[in-house]
């Protein structure tokens, strides 16, 4: 990218909403521009937006101090999308067909334009990971040019609730803000911390965030579950803060105290951890509440996974987010899982150069936003500013310079975990309208021209037509006859 290109990527957590800019280099590695955090917990619950004009007021707020700090105008942003509604549902799509058909890519998008189709109460399909197809009996990654006299097409459905969905592009219009693309986060996420191997031999995902915990699950690079659950790392805090505090110093006595995993032996039952200068609570009891609330989380995460992929783990449990930081976690999940192959992911794969601290922090928390930076290929870098004029002028509102709109993308033409917008929606409705508009006037115009013919043919065979034809046929016999 030349020096003025970079990206931009937002992600609204339910205690920060945090943007970023970054400039991909030539040889792959993202040098990180400008981080701005803003304060989002009055506003956005569980990852889910609940009060629209504080969020776009929150969003155009982290717009202007990014914009502030690369002196140039940002045009559109990449969008994370995730929150307790998603959830993931298999469904399955099949066709019988006549014997020893060959399969065409006509009859796979078929298949994955019926399922895109599927209705859900109140829930919005934001993506669709294919599992397999099933030609017969046999199950394949790509069925096209097989034989076969039944087709079946095995989805993983990702949805959302409408509601959410709609709220979450409502922001970005109310701020101004263009978007280049809406990206499922925990895709994004996996994308950027897991290795091939693990999620081609089978691994779990742990995002432990502040209010959500999401779970992914992945098996011969596919992914086969995703799940968001209503627990994270304050539920520890507000566990603390029962013992009469308030979550601040709550917070505080986690991060210095906390412990995931404490053996009874090593339980000092006469240490006490003070509280404030007049109180103090038992070591032990304050294990107690930690660990239980953890232990919860954990059962969550396991429950979540698909009793078919229980034994195929072979890649593990990786854990990232701020709640995989506290100390011992990985034997937690150890000891209640009892699966051995444990890895705190604490940063990206990708390489990432920045003299930004909560960047070289590593640990854990700006793994989603970087992974959404990432994924990131369009320019989303403006005009530049004249640093003696007002650098927040040009933000009073929203984008001064439009980016040129994306071409409208089916479902099809989409790579995973990628989500059109409301607007691309729209469009995309609105051209699936035309086109089934001009193929009901083709059928119509055909129809009429069938019929026209076969009253035509219907004419030319009736009797009164026929006896008209032979006595002209006849007279015109005895008139040459005469001659």
């Amino acid at each position: 990218m030349a020096a003025k290109d970079f990206i931009v990527a937002i992600e609204l957590g339910s205690s920060k909403m945090t943007g970023i800019a970054g400039k991909k280099n030539l040889d792959g590695s993202i040098q990180v521009l400008a981080v701005v955090k803003e304060d989002s917990s009055s506003f956005i619950r569980k990852g889910v937006v609940y009060n629209i004009e504080k969020t776009a007021q929150c969003l155009t707020n982290i717009v202007k101090k990014l914009t502030a700090q690369l002196k140039t105008e940002i045009t559109q942003v990449y969008v994370g999308i995730g929150g307790q509604s998603i959830r993931s549902v298999r469904n399955i799509i099949s066709r019988d067909l006549p014997a020893d058909t060959q399969v065409t890519q006509d009859m796979v998008i078929e298949l994955m334009d019926a399922n895109r189709n599927m209705q859900y109460p109140d829930q919005e399909i934001l993506d669709v990971a294919v599992q397999e197809y099933k030609v017969d009996s046999q199950y394949q990654t790509d069925p096209v040019g097989i034989q076969c006299s039944r087709l079946e097409g095995n989805f993983l459905n990702i949805l959302q609730r409408k509601a959410f969905y709609k709220s979450l592009n409502t922001c970005f219009e109310n701020a101004e803000i263009g978007i280049a693309e809406l990206y499922l986060a925990p895709l994004a996420l996996a994308d950027s911390v897991l290795t091939e191997s693990e999620r081609r031999s089978g691994c779990v995902l742990v995002d432990i965030g502040a209010d959500t915990t999401t779970v992914s699950v992945y098996y011969k690079n596919i992914l086969r579950h995703l799940a968001v659950i209503p627990l994270g790392s304050n539920n520890i805090t507000k566990d603390i803060a029962s013992l009469q505090m308030e979550e601040q110093d709550a917070e505080k006595m986690k991060l210095k105290y906390g412990c995931a995993f404490t053996d009874n032996n090593d339980i000092d039952n006469n240490m006490k951890y003070s509280i404030d200068a007049e109180r103090q609570v038992e070591s032990r009891k304050f294990i107690e509440i930690v660990e239980g609330r953890l232990e919860e989380i954990i059962e969550n995460v396991w429950y979540q996974i698909p009793n078919d992929y229980c034994d195929k783990l072979l890649g593990g449990i990786i854990l990232t987010g701020g709640g995989s930081n506290m100390k011992d976690i990985e034997k937690a999940f150890r000891n209640h899982t009892h699966i051995e192959k444990i890895r705190i992911a604490k940063f990206v794969t990708q390489t990432i150069t920045s003299n930004i601290a909560e960047i070289n922090a590593k640990n854990g928390t700006m793994n989603t936003v970087l992974g959404l930076l990432a994924k990131g290929d369009i320019n989303c870098a403006g005009n530049a500013i004249d640093p003696n004029g007002d650098l927040f002028a040009i933000r009073q509102t929203g984008t001064v310079s439009p980016a040129e709109p994306r071409k409208v993308r089916q479902a099809t033409e989409t790579d995973p975990g990628v989500i059109r917008t409301e607007r691309e929606k729209q469009l995309a409705e609105e051209e699936a309208r035309r086109k089934k508009d001009e193929e009901d006037r083709i059928a119509r115009q055909r129809a009429e021209e069938e019929a026209r013919e076969a009253a035509r043919i219907k004419k030319e065979n009736s009797f009164w037509n026929k006896a008209f034809k032979g006595i002209k046929k006849f007279g015109s016999k005895m008139i040459e006859e005469e001659e």
